[in-house]
Order: structure tokens, then sequence, then C-alpha cells
């Protein structure tokens, strides 16, 4: 029996794998073990109290959770279980974009995870009369939290109805909205089926190299569709998930769980591997050189043993003597590691693969449920730069100007209450524009970049900022940058020091550093050390896409200080507004 509806998925997991660890989390130090029974039975349970409530099919809840948690999968099942929409929604979001997706998707119930949440949520309800309830995760004096329903289910129990809800639900029925924050704008909601998630999990299957009984960590953000999907086929599989306690103790939890796979944001990997190069560049002697010869070795990297017999041999030293202790910081057991939502570093890919920890590199959208392609273990079943190979069941093509369209089973019934949107985005022979421009390279997918985001110069010349981007975060020097040049004479740039580097540069060649980055970006000597990095790196493009000027910028880009997506990709339009002088200084004669 394969499954049809995404409720479908945890009742054939205990069939096939029933297991005590089907999902973990860690509560007050120890790791909360949930059986694959459990999960089930709680689920119906909370079920039965939503019935109860006068939850019916079609009706929309909300969770919204600060951290991966065992009670996210308990809702959500018994949400799908009775035929009513989940809409999971960020927490970072602003209160307006809160107040229009509360009203535009006709909440009725909100589920929060804690404390600081629920008193932001409980303001904001108050001017939205539908709401009926707001309930807790963690327990909070004043607020009702979610045991009260479960509670409810477990003294009124009405197997029989909850069955026939479930046979009622179709599998081309909407299972989830969600909410892309984008850019700018307005937020729109991606109506989801069973069907679309449902397919995208099976044919998903094909990049996951781990077995039954193996152990994945999981902190992506549930709200994403990409960690959801992956939650449901991990299941799917047999796989055990582990939730991180949060991103600054991702490394702890690796060393405790020793996850057979994890999936991350290039961002992640990047401060990762920065981490690395802190700790290689703090030895001394042999030690050092070894470490350095090693990387350097990575660099060169390239799949199905093409660099012969003489640089496998080498190699093999290097992972013994030097790339063994990565693999043990990150637990020892990691089969691969899968990376999705922005463009991957090759360069960084390659050392990952020399260093027996392979990175697959994946695409797709939210309205695709939502992997279109990625790379695969197998040989020849992976290319650096790429995105790997369509999934089993998808159809990619290229439009007239360069724009990857996608069709299949996954992708999005299509914008909830907005059918000009879904005119836009999907056309009359069911193709979807993804707004990605593209290539193949052979049966490989390559993204290049992304429509609306690229540049044109004052000359007539369309820049992409992204592979220009990716490459010069090549630099140790470089944590993160965004091309300028739209409607400008030449290519510039905004870039955010690596820190941690630069103040060890500074320290090696006597630059005072005393905590002011403001002063430290300003010093002649570390100007022309970017300027430096950049003319290297410049060489790899042409003329009109090689960056002629750029500003070194004091502050970290992040998700609170709104110049990141929840995803950790770029918003361009806010982080042009928010240092537009900046951008006035490059271009100022």
């Amino acid at each position: 029996m394969e499954p049809m509806r995404i409720f479908d998925i945890p009742y054939l997991h205990n069939k096939k794998f029933p297991k005590e660890d089907c999902i973990a989390s860690k509560v007050n130090g120890a790791w909360q073990k949930i059986s694959t029974a459990q999960l089930i039975s709680i689920a119906e349970n909370l079920a039965y109290g939503f019935i109860d409530a006068g939850i019916n099919k079609g009706d929309k809840i909300a969770t919204i959770c600060s951290n991966n948690r065992i009670e996210w999968n308990f809702t959500d099942l018994a949400i799908l279980l009775t035929g009513a929409i989940h809409v999971p929604i960020y927490p970072t979001i602003s209160d307006e974009d809160y107040k229009f997706i509360f009203t535009d998707a006709e909440i009725k119930y909100v589920f929060v995870s804690d404390e600081k949440l629920y008193d932001r949520i409980k303001v904001i309800v108050k001017d939205i009369p539908a709401i009926k309830e707001v309930y807790t995760f963690n327990e909070i004096n004043g607020a009702h939290h979610w045991k009260e329903l479960l509670a409810i289910g477990e003294k009124n129990p009405c197997p029989e109805r909850l069955e026939s809800i479930k046979k009622s639900i179709e599998p081309g029925a909407l299972a989830t909205l969600i909410y892309t924050s984008g850019t700018t704008g307005t937020p729109k909601g991606v109506m989801l089926s069973h069907t679309n998630i449902v397919s995208n999990v099976e044919a998903a299957t094909i990049f996951v190299p781990v077995q039954a009984g193996g152990r994945a960590l999981s902190f992506l953000p549930l709200c994403h569709v990409y960690e959801r999907m992956l939650n449901y086929l991990y299941q799917y599989l047999g796989i055990s998930i582990y939730y991180a306690e949060s991103i600054d103790a991702i490394g702890d939890n690796l060393k405790e769980v020793k996850p057979d796979i994890f999936v991350a944001v290039p961002r992640v990997l990047e401060k990762v591997y920065d981490k690395v190069l802190a700790a290689g560049n703090a030895l001394k002697g042999i030690k050092k050189k070894l470490f350095f010869w090693s990387v350097n070795l990575g660099v060169r990297y390239e799949l199905d043993h093409a660099n012969g017999w003489w640089y496998d041999f080498q190699l093999g030293i290097a992972r013994k003597l030097v790339f063994k202790k990565w693999q043990e910081g990150i637990g020892g057991n990691i089969k691969t590691i899968v990376s999705g939502s922005a463009p991957l570093q090759p360069r960084l890919q390659r050392v990952f693969w020399a260093a027996g920890i392979p990175i697959l590199e994946g695409y797709g959208l939210t309205e695709t449920s939502p992997v279109i392609s990625v790379n695969l273990l197998e040989p020849g079943g992976a290319k650096f730069g790429t995105v790997g190979p369509v999934l089993p069941g998808v159809e990619v093509k290229m439009a007239d100007d360069g724009e990857i369209l996608c069709k299949g089973p996954n992708v999005t019934m299509g914008y909830y209450k907005r059918p000009d949107l879904t005119m836009e985005a999907i056309d009359r022979d069911g193709w979807f524009h993804t707004g990605d421009i593209g290539v193949f390279k052979d049966k490989f997918l390559m993204i290049t970049d992304r429509k609306k985001e690229l540049l044109k110069t004052s000359g007539g010349k369309y820049v992409a900022p992204q592979p220009i981007e990716n490459k010069m975060k090549e630099s140790p020097y470089i944590s993160q940058i965004m091309v300028v040049g739209d409607g400008r004479k030449f290519t510039g740039a905004l870039i955010v020091p690596n820190f941690h580097n630069l103040e060890a540069w500074c320290k090696a060649n006597n630059i005072p550093v005393d905590n002011n980055r403001r002063l430290l970006i300003q010093n002649d000597k570390v100007h022309h050390l970017f300027e430096t990095e950049r003319d290297r790196l410049n060489a790899s493009f042409g003329h009109i896409e090689q960056v002629k000027r750029f500003e070194l910028l004091p502050d970290e880009w992040t998700t609170d200080g709104g110049e990141l997506t929840p995803t950790l990709k770029l918003k361009r339009k806010v982080i042009l507004e928010k240092y537009k002088f900046s951008i006035e200084k490059i271009y100022a004669e």
C-alpha cells in the first residue's frame, strides 16, 4: 500500500517501521522520544478534540513555532486527519503580515510555541474576531494549553466519525496553505494538495542514501515546505527525526544524535566551513601545514575519481589525518548533507566531498512542493555547480527567455483567492513559471539567476548577480555580498566582511583591532585587502560583470534585521533601500 494523502504516511510507517524514536526533541536536557504508535494515538485524540470543538473540514488552523518540536507533528497530523487546512507561519514576520494572513486565510484557531510568541499574537488576534482561540505548546499562565483539547478528545473519542472524515478526503484536496514571504509585497498563499506533497515525497526518495532505522537531524523551520516535506519523507523511509535545540546548538546535537543525514541552507554550511577554517588557522607548525594542504587538495576535488590515482592516494592520506576529524565533528555517521533554498558555492561543495561529507545540492520552490531537481550520490549522478537531474515524474523545460518552467503532480493548485496570480504563474498548458533562469548541462539543471533579479546597466547590458556573489564569497574575508548596478554605469557591490578572519589578518599585519568595526573597515590597508580579493575573483568574469567598486558594511545581514528572508535569502529591495547612501557612495564621481 502506498500513501495517497499526507496522513497515510505515519500509518504506513507504523506498519513497516514501528519504532520507539519516530520523532525526538530535547526537553530539560534529555531527549524525549515519541514512537510511531504514540504519534498516531496522540494525533487521533487531538483530532477528536478538534471535532468536539467544532472544527470542520476546510477550516483553517495556524501554527507558529519558534523551534521544531514534537507537538507540531501532533497538531499537523490532527489537522490533516480532520480535513482542516494547516497554515504554518514563520515566527519572524511582521505584525502586518500576521494580520493579513490571519484575515486572508480565515484562520479559526492558532497554536503558538512559547510565551514570547503568545504575548505578541494575543494582541494581534484581538482585532480579528474570526479567530476563536489561541493555544500554546508551552504551559503559560493565563493561556489555553494544547493538552486541553487533547484531554477533551481522550474523554470523547469518535473513531467512527474520524474514519468517515478520513475516507471523504480526496488526494487532490487542499491540505495546506503556505504563505510565501518573498522579498517585498503582500504574502501569497500557496495552495498545496495531498497529492502535491505525497508525490514529492515519493519522488525524493532517490536522493536519500539512508536505510530504515537511520537518523536525521532537523533544524530548518517546519513552517517551510522543504523541511516539512522532508519530515514526511523521513517517516516514509523509516528514518528517525531528531529536532535540534536551536541553530546555536547544532554542533552539540550532531555529536549527540550522530545522524546519517541532515538538510541545510548554504548560509549555515558557510558558517560551519568558516569555523573549521578558524580552527585550522589556530593550529601551529606541521599540523597547520597539513590542515591547509588537505583543504587545498579538497578545492581541486572532482567527482567519480576524475583526478586519477595519485590524487586519490593523497586524498586518502588527507582523510585519515585531517578530514576524519571533520567527520567526527558532525557525528561521524553522515551519509550526505542536502543543500537547498539558495545557490551553494561549488568550491565549498568540493571541499566537503573531498572530506568524505558529500553535499547534494537541490532546487525547488514552495509552489513545487518543493523539490524539482537534486544531485545524487550514485556514480554520474552529481555535477558541481548544478542542482542535479530532475526528479522522476517532474518535467522541466526552458522558455524562450531562459526561464525554467515546471510541470508535474508536485505543482501547486494555485494562489489562494488570487486567480490573477495563478494565471500569471501557471500557463494554459499547466507549466509553472518559476521566475528562475537556467540551462541544462547534459541531464543536470543549472540555475543562473532569478529572472527578476537580473540587473541592467545604463549601457543596456544584463548582469546576473548570483554567480558573481557566489564567486566572491570564496574569499575567506567576505561573509555576505550583494551585487548592485541596475541602471548604473558599472557593477558594484555591498560587502559584509567575515570579521573573524579579517581581525586575524589585521593582527598578523599589525593593524589595531579595537572592536570598532566601523573604524576597521575604513582602514586603508583593509580596503586594499578587499580590492586585492575583488581583483583575484573578478578574473572569472567578463568586463561588464566585474565588480568595479564596493562599500564595506559593519553589520551582518540577518532575518531580525530584515535583510534576509526566513530561509536566509537576500531581501534585495530591502537592502537597496536600507543602504541607499552606501550605494550612492559607490557611484559618486
